[in-house]
């Protein structure tokens, strides 16, 4: 038996499958409204209908800014949107982005035929964009000489950096000739050598918007040299020019936005990296000094003078200890001796001689200690302490004991 899936895992696929599809991420349908109901979450729920088929529609609350009227029952109309697959049911349905009457669909079938055209042609490739430069100078800026969209970008531009300078060519935004106009001003704008140019103007309806979905417009801007930042109608307005320009901004302040650098927060970078390179100078400059100290000592300790130094005192060391330990070892040998001669004087005959003691000695002058070493008659030397007295030995007694 083959391996089972749930039913999550299939509508799952399936999900992914719609998603990986480029066509149903971005798709015009057209119907009539039917089953149209007003969610209390602010969600529309209805269904786009023909003669042969049914589509289920939602559009949240989030999406409800650009519809400009009530959705109702029996309506004709275009709906901009993706096509997924809710995965609780396994039905799949569109999920609405833009909503408009059919009366424009002429207009919508003309916007996507050169969409594809030119996204054939590789107008819209990333690969041709231009850098905007994060700096700029110069801007240019085609658009009404009147209006709120130049006036925003005034404002903005003068806030964020005063010392940028805006170019104007006044074009014709709206109506007949309105494109001619726009692409005079690109041409004339590139001429100057400018920075960047801002191409755009406020919102409103598509009819009022189509001369930014001309060919000629379209042409104009991918033939720039100069970096263009296209600034067309609100945030969900989408125009031909938005595709082609290098950065599309979702209105004109915004494009004021990313074409003109805050100076401040430029002059605040600066600060802030001067700070740093001050800091990491000064961090630089103390280990360096600490180095030059470390070194400076090891050669001082490593120099001959401080090494004769060293010997010097390790020899004045040497020789205090040396003087020391004689003059020790001389006073050892002082109470040795003063001890020894204690010692002799204790055995000295002298010493016994001044107490009153003699020596007596024989023939020989050898010391009697014994009355057997005398015989009578024998001559004997008694050795006083100033003289000697020469005698004779008469008679002889032995002690009893």
């Amino acid at each position: 038996m083959r391996q089972a899936f749930t039913v999550t895992e299939v509508n799952r696929y399936i999900k992914n499958m719609f998603i990986k599809d480029p066509y149903l991420n971005n798709i015009y349908v057209k119907g009539e409204v039917s089953n149209c109901k007003y969610h209390t979450s602010g969600h529309i729920y209805f269904t786009l209908k023909d003669a042969e088929g049914q589509l289920a529609c939602v559009m949240f609350a989030g999406q409800r800014r650009g519809l400009t009227f009530r959705l109702e029952e029996g309506q004709s109309v275009i709906v901009l949107g993706s096509i997924n697959v809710y995965e609780r049911d396994g039905k799949y349905q569109l999920y609405a982005n833009q909503i408009i009457l059919d009366g424009l669909g002429r207009l919508y079938e003309q916007f996507e035929k050169l969409k594809k055209t030119l996204e054939a042609e590789g107008l819209f490739d990333k690969a041709h964009k231009k850098p905007i430069p994060p700096y700029p100078k110069r801007v240019g800026i085609v658009t009404a000489a009147t209006g709120a969209a130049i006036q925003d970008i005034r404002n903005i531009s003068r806030r964020r950096n005063p010392y940028v300078q805006l170019v104007l060519y006044p074009a014709q935004v709206q109506g007949e000739g309105a494109a001619e106009s726009i692409v005079r001003g690109i041409k004339i704008l590139d001429k100057l050598k400018l920075d960047v140019i801002i191409v755009g103007r406020g919102g409103g309806s598509i009819e009022d918007l189509w001369a930014f979905n001309e060919e000629i417009v379209a042409r104009a801007i991918y033939a720039c040299n100069t970096p263009i930042i296209s600034a067309v109608g609100h945030e969900t307005d989408f125009t031909i020019a938005d595709y082609v320009a290098d950065l599309r901004a979702p209105t004109p302040s915004a494009a004021a936005e990313l074409a003109v650098n805050d100076y401040i927060a430029f002059s605040n970078k600066i600060e802030d990296y001067k700070r740093k390179m001050q800091k990491a100078v000064m961090h630089n400059v103390a280990l360096h000094r600490s180095k030059l100290r470390e070194y400076k000592l090891k050669l001082f300790y490593a120099s001959p003078s401080y090494q004769i130094r060293q010997k010097k005192q390790r020899l004045a060391d040497i020789e205090e200890k040396m003087a020391y330990h004689m003059e020790r070892k001389l006073k050892e040998v002082r109470h040795k001796m003063e001890i020894y001669i204690t010692k002799l004087e204790g055995l000295s005959p002298l010493s016994k001689l001044k107490k009153g003691y003699a020596l007596v000695s024989g023939k020989e002058g050898k010391p009697i200690q014994s009355i057997r070493e005398v015989e009578k008659n024998d001559l004997l030397r008694i050795s006083l302490l100033d003289g000697d007295i020469i005698s004779r030995a008469e008679e002889i007694t032995e002690i009893k004991r």
